[in-house]
């Protein structure tokens, strides 16, 4: 492998694809080999130097993945339409990898699951490290407090976001589904209106908000009578989530096939 980890960005001309972008010629230990983006883009054609100036690589933004290139890993933010693609890709030409795609659906998750057999894949709602540990911290709550403490998760994000919950807040959900040993599909609420709206004992509360330009908040509550704790994380940028990723596909590219998570990259 080449000291420089060398990088696919699938879904490159969309917010978070052009986030992963900048984050990784922020670095020194990998390089953009290749940007993808659909072929209706009016990004194909441009060379990455025309929008992030003269420190980019030398390379333009296509629609396909140039046969002759090797990459270590590929990094995926899209659409759940779009991924499906991606995956193949991945799979096709054995490259690691890592996608921050919600939405999906269970066939996908599966898909996903499948892939982990030939190469190393890594799928996260959230590469934020410090979402990884608000997870981390939500499950160990979970485990310690007593089952009298109701959970609710609260989540914003911009008014664009087409998934609801995110899947950051989902996750934080199963969190705490396992930690309590519980079916989390049998526990979750995911909305309260109308004379049926009493909260049962042992639901897994979800409320969203969306909002303008709100890049990312999440905060999960336990209550008791009396008392209650809250978990909060805030978001102030995308490129948060575009560090972590990139940091997770350089990790990626030295594993071997598996399932891994964004806690593993942690350590």
């Amino acid at each position: 492998m080449p000291n420089k980890i060398r990088l696919v960005v699938h879904g490159a001309a969309g917010r978070m694809g052009q986030s992963v972008l900048r984050a990784a010629m922020d670095r020194e230990d990998c390089e953009v080999c290749a940007a993808l983006a659909p072929s209706h883009s009016t990004l194909i054609g441009e060379p990455l130097a025309q929008v992030y100036g003269k420190g980019a690589p030398d390379i333009e933004f296509t629609a396909q993945l140039d046969p002759d290139l090797l990459p270590d890993a590929l990094i995926d933010f899209t659409g759940a339409r779009a991924f499906d693609t991606a995956l193949a890709l991945a799979v096709g030409r054995r490259i690691p990898f890592v996608s921050g795609t919600t939405g999906l659906s269970d066939d996908q998750r599966l898909a996903l699951a499948d892939a982990g057999r030939s190469i190393p894949v890594l799928w996260a709602a959230n590469f934020s490290l410090g979402v990884a540990l608000l997870r981390r911290m939500t499950a160990l709550a979970a485990t310690v407090l007593p089952a009298e403490f109701d959970a609710e998760i609260i989540e914003a994000h911009h008014k664009f976001k087409q998934d609801s919950p995110s899947g950051t807040a989902l996750a934080l959900g199963r969190a705490i589904a396992q930690a309590r040993r519980v079916d989390f599909d049998a526990v979750a609420r995911y909305g309260r209106a109308g004379v049926t709206a009493q909260r049962r004992d042992g639901e897994i509360g979800f409320s969203v908000v969306r909002a303008a330009d709100i890049v990312g908040e999440h905060t999960v509550l336990f209550a008791a009578p009396g008392e209650r704790i809250e978990l909060t994380h805030r978001a102030g940028s995308r490129a948060v989530f575009a560090h972590g990723a990139v940091r997770a596909a350089i990790w990626l590219a030295r594993q071997r096939p598996g399932t891994y998570d964004i806690t593993d990259v942690l350590g």
